[in-house]
């Protein structure tokens, strides 16, 4: 099978499986139900389709999926925006090595002017810039120090999903280690749906298959959703706790790139704390 046929199946299995049949008015009872959640029926019935068509779609065998029966799908399994986006992706049907056909490395030059804007940021904005497979493409000295120190890493160590589950230091930087790991699989598994044959997306997931237990036991949950904005406590080890507001804005030169910015209220502890995280930085930011 291939990458998508292998995907639609396990994500639409573990959807269903999800969902509890009481709540959609469905019979239950452990006598009547050998597995969890939806059966196939059910879920065809409320997409308002035949049961046959339902099941070649969730074993990959429908060649072509309309949109609109992906989104009776998606309202039959209460699906999210996120999820939504990955079903359509999975569902569409690709040229065998079509990512890899676009060169080794795409998408992981990061315009000068971009750069240009980090820097202008240098002071007192700690900000990345994320690409496919949530490689961490460029930086400013604070985005390089804000958690793991960047510029001590090889280059193919930088990156999110690798950092968060095979680096020792992961669990004391995040004192919420499994919210952040949620966070991380479900951008990953957005990224692989977009381009599943991406030779550095596929290499990320298959290294963190193989070594880390907490990643395959999440990315078996099939739970996607790309988390763009919100807050986060990190345990820096110099500088203490940072509470930072996280945003990211997608370039318009480069939609696989996010620019990831950190913030934090004016006159806070941990404007504070990131300012003198600046100056052990760089002595001249303080200047």
């Amino acid at each position: 099978m291939l990458y998508a046929e292998i995907e639609i199946s396990s994500f639409l299995k573990a959807r269903r499986a999800a969902l509890d049949p009481a709540d959609l008015g469905l019979p239950g009872g452990v006598n009547r139900r050998r597995v969890r959640g939806l059966r196939r029926e059910e879920v065809a019935q409320l997409a308002g389709i035949s049961v046959d068509y339902y099941t070649r779609i969730e074993q990959g065998r429908a060649p072509a999926i309309s949109d609109s029966v992906l989104d009776a799908i998606a309202r039959a399994l209460r699906l999210s925006g996120g999820e939504v986006t990955y079903l359509r992706n999975i569902a569409v049907p690709r040229r065998p090595g079509a990512d890899r056909a676009a060169g080794p490395t795409p998408g992981r030059t990061v315009p000068p002017e971009i750069q240009q804007v980090l820097d202008a940021m240098a002071a007192t904005v700690p900000a990345l810039v994320i690409g496919r497979g949530l490689d961490i493409l460029a930086w400013n000295p604070l985005g390089a120090r804000i958690a793991f120190d960047l510029e001590a890493l090889a280059p193919d160590r930088r990156n999110t999903a690798l950092l968060v589950f095979l680096d020792p230091a992961a669990r004391a930087l995040h004192p919420d280690w499994e919210a952040k790991a949620v966070e991380v699989v479900g951008n990953l598994r957005a990224d692989s749906g977009r381009h599943p044959d991406d030779p550095r997306i596929c290499e990320v997931v298959n290294e963190l298959l193989a070594h880390s237990p907490d990643f395959r036991r999440i990315w078996e949950t099939q739970s996607v959703h790309e988390c763009l904005r919100g807050t986060k406590r990190i345990m820096h080890p110099r500088v203490g706790a940072l509470d930072v507001t996280f945003e990211s804005f997608r370039l318009s030169t480069d939609p696989d790139q996010a620019l990831v910015t950190y913030t934090a209220p004016r006159g806070s502890e941990t404007e504070r704390r990131i300012r003198e995280l600046g100056a052990l930085t760089d002595p001249v930011l303080t200047a």
